[in-house]
């Protein structure tokens, strides 16, 4: 049905609810003239008389009644759906979709959504931890976590955490047999744990930089994980070096279990970011959600 008969309708049942063009004309926002002229358009192109008018009063006609009694309640659902949207939009709820990695799912996004979800018992989300980078868009997220200096130039980028520090580890017992290594070259003297990223296409080159003079290295070892809690925990076992964020290890340097060594060579770098399409229209949750992780210093 073209544009203009559903207007035409919508007119047609504010006539037959009021009894009244001027009471009609003033809901709708004409003037009365305008609406008796649609609504004599719409009686022609339909053929049939759908009001009965006097003087004094306007009534709907039998046919009148039966498409008044077919079209009100099904404008009645539109117009409530349409509220319900104004709702929704204005009411902070729905489902947030965050693809991330571990890491910063559990030292960034989960204290945030700790302190958020809460408060907002309309407000849903699903992480999905992924080692590998992902597309959002063609993967239907509504957002992606990412290290700062990776994340595309076309998209919205929000610093969701510190500068972060790389840091190589080893345990007591893995040193009490071999020197510290002084420089990152001198890393080919030992046992290194490797990781393998989906994201990299192969095994993680270890990145290290002093006084402006940046060196990647490929470390060599016996142990190969695809995961840095892997790494972690085989550095802790004693199984050899682990290059691992500072956050994720500082624990365990304050304790005794790791050493740590080749401070110096690990500068601070872009932290976490949260990014998705420019082109997104925010909704009141996700607004939100951006609002709870942004960093503030």
């Amino acid at each position: 049905m073209p544009r203009q008969n559903l207007n035409d309708l919508v007119a047609f049942r504010a006539v037959a609810r009021e009894r009244s063009f001027t009471r009609a004309a003033a809901q709708i926002g004409v003037s009365p003239s305008a609406l008796s002229h649609t609504i004599r358009g719409l009686e022609e192109r339909l053929g049939v008389r759908l009001l009965t008018r006097t003087t004094r009063s306007v009534a709907p006609t039998s046919v009148g009644e039966r498409l008044l009694g077919s079209i009100g309640p099904r404008f009645d659902e539109i117009e409530a759906e349409l509220a319900a949207l104004s709702e929704v939009r204005d009411r902070p709820a729905g489902t947030i979709r965050i693809t991330t990695g571990i890491d910063a799912a559990q030292t960034i996004l989960w204290p945030a959504l700790g302190r958020l979800l809460p408060e907002y018992a309309d407000i849903q989300v699903e992480l999905s931890v992924n080692a590998g980078f992902v597309d959002i868009v063609a993967e239907r997220f509504d957002a992606g976590v990412r290290l700062g200096e990776t994340v595309a130039q076309d998209m919205v980028a929000v610093r969701i955490g510190p500068d972060m520090r790389m840091a190589a580890v080893g345990s007591p017992a893995y040193f009490a047999a071999r020197k510290a290594p002084r420089t990152p070259n001198e890393l080919a003297e030992h046992n290194c744990i490797n990781l393998r990223f989906p994201t990299l296409g192969g095994l993680y080159a270890w990145e290290f930089e002093k006084r402006g003079r940046a060196i990647n290295v490929r470390v060599e070892g016996q142990l190969i994980v695809n995961e840095v809690a892997l790494a972690r925990q085989a550095a802790l076992d004693g199984l050899g070096i682990a290059y691992l964020p500072e956050r994720y290890v500082q624990a365990f340097i304050d304790d005794g279990h790791l050493i740590r060594v080749l401070s110096d060579w690990s500068p601070p770098f872009p932290g976490y970011y949260l990014y998705y399409p420019s082109r997104r229209q925010q909704s009141p949750a996700f607004a939100l959600l951006v609002d709870a992780l942004r960093f503030r210093e």
